[in-house]
């Protein structure tokens, strides 16, 4: 098994997910800058979309390298240099679930905000009647996909990282 590119033994896949999200916070905080600030509704849209196909694609990509290419997230901390206590195991399992909370709704509530948008708002892209669900929608989203970066970076230092 090759070593990620980030220069832990983790694979590619899981580092190519962890820059995805280290880089989608900003682009996010621009996009919602760009549409609080700015009023820039279409170049909005245009961020959410393009933030949530690539977040499709990568999370399709890298569940399919975890589940059939290195069988299990198991295997893929296994390959640390320096094996993990039953305690420290314990303790990235415990993280992990909580990563999974978010990392599980994240694109159910990304879908739901996205399809209601494009069925619901105008083209182009103004304030509309969906303008006030669409904004509660569209916070739930923000702070699921930043505790999802946050907590998946958390499960990244402590599996394969911290000593």
């Amino acid at each position: 098994m090759k070593d990620g590119f980030l220069g832990y033994r983790t694979s590619f896949m899981l580092d190519f997910v962890v820059v995805a999200l280290v880089l989608i916070v900003p682009v996010l905080i621009y996009s919602l800058y760009a549409v609080k600030i700015r009023h820039q509704y279409k170049l909005h849209r245009n961020l959410q979309l393009l933030l949530g196909i690539v977040l499709l694609v990568a999370v399709a990509l890298f569940e399919y390298d975890l589940q059939f290419v290195q069988k299990g997230w198991q295997n893929v901390v296994a390959k640390r240099a320096t094996p993990l206590t039953a305690d420290q195991l314990s303790f990235v399992r415990t993280i992990l679930r909580i990563h999974l909370i978010f990392a599980i709704s994240t694109p159910l509530l990304w879908i739901a905000t996205i399809t209601l948008a494009l069925r619901r708002m105008p083209n182009p892209p103004q304030p509309c009647a969906h303008s006030n669900l669409h904004k509660r929608l569209g916070w739930l989203s923000t702070i699921d996909i930043v505790m999802t970066s946050v907590t998946g970076l958390i499960f990244y230092y402590f599996a394969f990282i911290a000593k």
